[in-house]
C-alpha cells in the first residue's frame, strides 16, 4: 500500500498523478475502515482527501502554516503526517478527533470552534512579516458553513488591509456544515457553481454538481449578503475583489492537477488570495452521500459496509428535550426554535418538521442567534435556542447585554454541558454555570432525569420577563430520580433516619449527576454519616430555603458537572454567606483545565468525580469535625 510509505508530507512529492490517485482511494477505504470501529467525524474526511493532498504537495509544512477550521476535517493532514494508527481514536492515549500540538509539530490550532481559522492565519501571517520570514507561507482551510460566522468577517476585513501581505486561503466548499449551508453566502454561492461557464470550466466536475443539491431559499439574506462577494468566477469582481482578496476558481477538489496548480499560483502571489474548491462531503462512501441529514459528518461505530449503527441508541437527553419541544409547540404558537448551523445534533429537526415557519438557522453565529432571540422575544413571541454548552461562550455578551438587560424571555437549551469526554477540551461544557452566575435576573435548570428536563423546559418557556437557561448531559439520559420530599422549591432526594435530629451533611446535587450523589450518602451512611441530598433543580439563584437547610447540618457538600471557579458550589457559599450560615462547605466539581479526550466516566475517574472519591474525602471532613468537636464542644457544636 502506498499509505503505509507515508511518513511525512515530502513523502509525496516523490509520488506520479497515478500513484497519488491510488492513494487517495486508498485513504478513503482506510477512513471508512478505522472511523467505523472507532466513531469519529467521517464525512467531513472523505471530502478532503484529495485537497489535503494537494496542500501538503504545495506547501512545506511545519515551516509553512496548514490550519484547519475546526479540526472536523484534519484526519487525511494526520495520515500525511505519519499518524496512521487510529485504533485509539478520540480515546484515551490515542490520537485526538481534532489537531493537536500534542500529537505534531504539523498540528497549530486544536481549538475546534468554528470560524477561527482566519484570525489565526491574518496573525501567523503578520509574524512572518515582523520576522522578515518571506519563505514561510500560511494556508488556511476553512468551510463555507464556517463563513457564515462573524468571526471570519472580521478576520477578511483585516487581511485585505495588507495587500502586500502573502496568505493562502482556502475555502472547502461542500454546501455544509453539520446539515447543508444555508443565508446568503450559501445562495450565492450556489451560483456560482451553477454558472454556464463553470460548467465549461469545469466540464470534469460536472456529474458532481449535478448530484450536489442548489441550497433553497435563503433564511437571513441580508445577514449573510456576504457571499454576493463571488459575482462570477471567471473575472471576480465582488466582495472579496473589492476588498482586495485575489480570487481563484471555483477549482474541482478532486481533481488533484487543479488543485496543485491553483494553490501554486496562490502560493507565488504577494498578497492574501482566496483559492475556492468545490468538494463533496462523504465523497466515496454510498451510506454517507445518501445520508442527506449531515452525510456522516460524525457518526458512532457503525459496519462498514452498510453505516447502520452497531447497536441501537438508547434514548438521550437531546431525544427528550426534542420530543418536548414538539408538544410545547403545538400547545403554543408563539414557540419558535433557534439553532447555529446545527439542527439535527442539537435536537430542533423534529421541531422544524412539525412548525417549518417557526424555526430558524442562522449558521455558525451564536452572537447574532441571541441577539435575534432578543428581538424575537422583544416582538412577542418566545425563542428557545438550542446550543452545545461550550458554544454559549461564544454569546456572553449577547446572553448579558441584549437578552438579560433588556429582561426578554429567551429560553437556551445546553446540550452537551459537563464533561463530554471525546471531542476534548474545547467541546466539555464546563464553563456554562460559572460565566452566567454573573448574568442578572438570568435563571438557571439542571435538570437530573428524563422527568425533570421535560418538566423545567416547560417551568422555562413560561418566564417572559428574564432569560432562562436549561442544561443537560451528552449521551444516554438516565433511569428516573424519584423525589421524597419538596423544601422550598428544592426535591428532596434523600432524608437520614428520622432518629437524626442534626445530620452530618446536606448534599447539593446538581443535575445529572442526582445518581451519584445517592451512591455517595449510601456510602456515607455505611460509614455512620447522616446525609440530606437535595435536587435545587433551578441552581440559579440560589434557592431561599437552602441557607436554613444548611444550617441544621454539621456540613454542606456540593456536586457539579460545571468548573468548581464560580460554579454552583461558589454561588452556595456566597448565599450561605450572606445569610450568616457559618457551616462547613466543601464544593466537588470540575477543575479549572482543560482535559485531555478520553470516555466520559474515565475523565470523572481522573478528576475524583466518583462516588467512591468524594465519599472518602467527605468522611475525612467529618472525623476531622468530630475531632475539633470533641476538643471544643461548647464554643462550636451550635
Amino acid at each position: 500500500m502506498l499509505l503505509t510509505r507515508i511518513k511525512g508530507p515530502r513523502d509525496l512529492d516523490r509520488l506520479s498523478q497515478e500513484e497519488l490517485t491510488q492513494l487517495a482511494a486508498e485513504i478513503r477505504s482506510f477512513l471508512v475502515d478505522a472511523v467505523s470501529k472507532t466513531g469519529g467525524h467521517l464525512g467531513p474526511n472523505l471530502g478532503v482527501v484529495e485537497l489535503t493532498i494537494a496542500l501538503h504537495r504545495v506547501f512545506e509544512s511545519p515551516k509553512d502554516k496548514v490550519l484547519f477550521d475546526t479540526g472536523h476535517q484534519a484526519y487525511v493532514h494526520k495520515l500525511l503526517t505519519g499518524r496512521q494508527d487510529f485504533a485509539g481514536l478520540r480515546t484515551k492515549n490515542g490520537l485526538s478527533g481534532y489537531p493537536s500540538r500534542a500529537e505534531s509539530e504539523h498540528d497549530v490550532i486544536e481549538n475546534s470552534h468554528a470560524s477561527t481559522v482566519l484570525g489565526w492565519a491574518d496573525g501567523l501571517a503578520k509574524a512572518n512579516e515582523v520576522l522578515g520570514r518571506e519563505d514561510h507561507h500560511v494556508a488556511a482551510v476553512i468551510g463555507d458553513g464556517a463563513l457564515t460566522g462573524g468571526m471570519a468577517w472580521e478576520a477578511l476585513n483585516n487581511i485585505a488591509a495588507a495587500k502586500d501581505r502573502p496568505l493562502v486561503i482556502v475555502v472547502n466548499d461542500n454546501e455544509r456544515s453539520y446539515g447543508p449551508t444555508i443565508g446568503g453566502l450559501a445562495n450565492h454561492l450556489a451560483t456560482l457553481r451553477t454558472t454556464d461557464g463553470y460548467e465549461r470550466f469545469l466540464a470534469r466536475g460536472k456529474e458532481l454538481l449535478e448530484r450536489t443539491p442548489v441550497v433553497g431559499k435563503p433564511l437571513f439574506e441580508t445577514l449573510h449578503g456576504a457571499k454576493k462577494g463571488l459575482k462570477d468566477f471567471i473575472a471576480p469582481q465582488g466582495m472579496f475583489e473589492d476588498l482586495g482578496l485575489k480570487y481563484i476558481g471555483p477549482i474541482d477538489g478532486h481533481d488533484l492537477e487543479a488543485l496543485e496548480s491553483a494553490l501554486q499560483r496562490a502560493k507565488r502571489f504577494s498578497g492574501p488570495v482566496i483559492v475556492h474548491c468545490l468538494t463533496q462531503k462523504g465523497r466515496g462512501y454510498t451510506p454517507a452521500l445518501e445520508h442527506e441529514a449531515d452525510r456522516f459528518h460524525a457518526v458512532g461505530v457503525i459496519h462498514p459496509d452498510t453505516g447502520l449503527p452497531v447497536k441501537t441508541a438508547a434514548a438521550s437527553w437531546t431525544s427528550v428535550f426534542a420530543d418536548e419541544m414538539v408538544k410545547i409547540g403545538h400547545e403554543r404558537e408563539d414557540i419558535v426554535g433557534i439553532t447555529a448551523a446545527m439542527l439535527h445534533p442539537v435536537g430542533l429537526n423534529k421541531f422544524a418538521e412539525a412548525f417549518p415557519d417557526r424555526i430558524y438557522d442562522v449558521g455558525i453565529a451564536e452572537q447574532h442567534g441571541a441577539t435575534s432571540a432578543a428581538g424575537l422575544a422583544t416582538g412577542g413571541v418566545h425563542p428557545v435556542f438550542a446550543v452545545y454548552a461550550t458554544f454559549l461562550n461564544r454569546a456572553f455578551d449577547q446572553v448579558l447585554m441584549d437578552v438579560a438587560l433588556h429582561k426578554c424571555g429567551v429560553t437556551f437549551v445546553l446540550d452537551r454541558a459537563g464533561v463530554t469526554g471525546d471531542d476534548g477540551a474545547s467541546h466539555n461544557g464546563m464553563w456554562d454555570m460559572s460565566i452566567l452566575q454573573v448574568v442578572p435576573g438570568l435563571r438557571l435548570a439542571a435538570p437530573r432525569d428524563a422527568e425533570q428536563l421535560r418538566a423545567q423546559l416547560r417551568e422555562a418557556v413560561e418566564v417572559k420577563d428574564a432569560p432562562t437557561v436549561v442544561r443537560f448531559s451528552k449521551g444516554v439520559v438516565g433511569p428516573a430520580v424519584p423525589a421524597v420530599g419538596r423544601i422550598g422549591g428544592m426535591d428532596v432526594l434523600r432524608t437520614p433516619a428520622p432518629e437524626v435530629t442534626r445530620p452530618d451533611v446536606l448534599l447539593v446535587s446538581v443535575g445529572a449527576l442526582a445518581p451519584m450523589c445517592l451512591e455517595i450518602a449510601d456510602l456515607l451512611d455505611k460509614q455512620g454519616i447522616s446525609t440530606t441530598v437535595v435536587d435545587p433543580r433551578w441552581v440559579k439563584p440560589v434557592d431561599e430555603a437552602l441557607a436554613p437547610l444548611a444550617d441544621r447540618h454539621r456540613v454542606v457538600v456540593t456536586v457539579e458537572d460545571n468548573g468548581r471557579a464560580g460554579g454552583v458550589g461558589s454561588a452556595v457559599s456566597q448565599a450561605l454567606r450572606d445569610a450568616g450560615v457559618d457551616v462547613p462547605l466543601r464544593d466537588f466539581g470540575i477543575p479549572q483545565r482543560f482535559l485531555d479526550h478520553a470516555l466520559r466516566k474515565e475523565i470523572l475517574a481522573e478528576i475524583g468525580l466518583t462516588a467512591p472519591d468524594i465519599a472518602r474525602q467527605v468522611t475525612g471532613l467529618v472525623a476531622k469535625l468530630d475531632g475539633r468537636y470533641d476538643s471544643e464542644p461548647a464554643a462550636t457544636v451550635d
